[in-house]
């Protein structure tokens, strides 16, 4: 948090769009992106103590399109988090709490039936909280299954169908979920289906010593930090374009496709202890998230290309939640946070063709 209650000049507007006219080069365009999402970064920090990595995925969520699912026990500033990250974009906002007698119009909205002055009777649509930018969806597993499904269409066509109308959500559309590991009792754990569409599973975990005396301190001051404006919806669409343009290799989408490939105990590359501790391994739409949260980490570092190294960096919130391990593996208290840290370590790399001889 910040000493500051009150900002000395008025908030900043909204940046211009980062993809840039014609007299500008790409390497210009990410130095400025690169210095937006600092600022942001900035501004998190005056009410976010720690979890930069936590930030770093959710940011890179953010600017590839994706949404997040954010586990871990009360108390570690989840909402916080999510609703200060909505404060800083100039978006649409909406939280909803999710409990066991939510129903699914609850969310997407319901037709109500509305009489006219000539007394004719027709619906309309009222649209419920999901239709705003960035949708905190707290602790989902409170929900029973209906409720949670509310969510399916949202998240993957970005629409919402009632009755036989479909409805567009607001571009850009996130969907952030809060859950708590703890406490399982009259809860209802997500399905499969549901967990593969979010892009990242983000664990919070607890604070060090240090960052907990600084929480102590900036918390029991009794002072509300302001935070400014830093993008708009409109620069947000542009920056997920340009995050969209950063190169690819091929050697980095085959050590992507690799790694997935070799958490499915079905594989013929898949190593003795994935046959013999995991059910199911993760789908394409995990190598769909690992190259593109890794455009996102290039992007925010300034640049042109990914790397072998971002893909590592952003494979456990990415895999962890779309590998399925099996009695033995809990019998012998292995998770897949560990079954993803053995692939990462024993994935090899791709190597490159040498280049032929120029004299051949």
């Amino acid at each position: 948090m910040s000493d500051s209650n009150v900002p000395a000049s008025p908030p900043p507007a909204p940046p211009d769009p980062p993809p840039a006219g014609k007299a500008r080069n790409l390497g210009d365009v990410l130095k400025e992106f690169a210095e937006h999402q600092q600022t942001m970064r900035n501004e998190l920090a005056k009410v976010i103590i720690g979890q930069q990595d936590t930030i770093e995925q959710l940011l890179a969520a953010i600017f590839t399109r994706g949404h997040c699912l954010l586990e871990g026990v009360p108390g570690l500033a989840k909402t916080l988090l999510v609703s200060t990250l909505a404060n800083i974009l100039d978006v649409s906002f909406k939280r909803v709490q999710f409990t066991p007698d939510l129903m699914p119009s609850d969310i997407t909205g319901t037709q109500v039936l509305e009489e006219d002055e000539a007394g004719r009777r027709s619906f309309r649509f009222v649209q419920g909280p999901i239709f705003a930018n960035i949708l905190l969806a707290d602790e989902i597993n409170r929900t029973p299954p209906k409720t949670q499904a509310a969510l399916l269409e949202a998240m993957q066509e970005r629409q919402v169908t009632v009755g036989r109308e479909s409805y567009a959500l607001p571009d850009p559309f996130f969907a952030i979920a809060t859950q708590n590991p703890v406490d399982q009792e009259g809860t209802y754990p997500l399905p499969e289906a549901q967990l593969d569409r979010f892009m990242f599973k983000i664990r919070i975990d607890y604070p060090t010593a240090a960052e907990e005396e600084q929480i102590l301190t900036a918390t029991t001051r009794g002072e509300s930090p302001t935070v400014n404006k830093v993008l708009s919806s409109r620069a947000i669409q542009n920056v997920q374009k340009l995050v969209n343009s950063i190169a690819v290799n091929p050697f980095t989408v085959r050590y992507a496709s690799n790694l997935v490939r070799a958490s499915r105990p079905s594989d013929p590359t898949a190593p003795d202890y994935v046959k013999s501790l995991v059910d199911w391994g993760a789908g394409p739409r995990a190598g769909q998230n690992l190259i593109g949260g890794a455009k996102a980490i290039a992007a925010m570092d300034g640049r042109f290309s990914i790397d072998v190294a971002d893909i590592q960096k952003i494979a456990l919130p990415v895999l962890r939640h779309r590998i399925a391990t099996n009695f033995q593996a809990q019998a012998e208290g292995v998770d897949t946070d560990e079954i993803v840290r053995r692939l990462i370590k024993d994935v090899a790399v791709p190597k490159p063709p040498r280049m032929a001889d120029k004299n051949a």
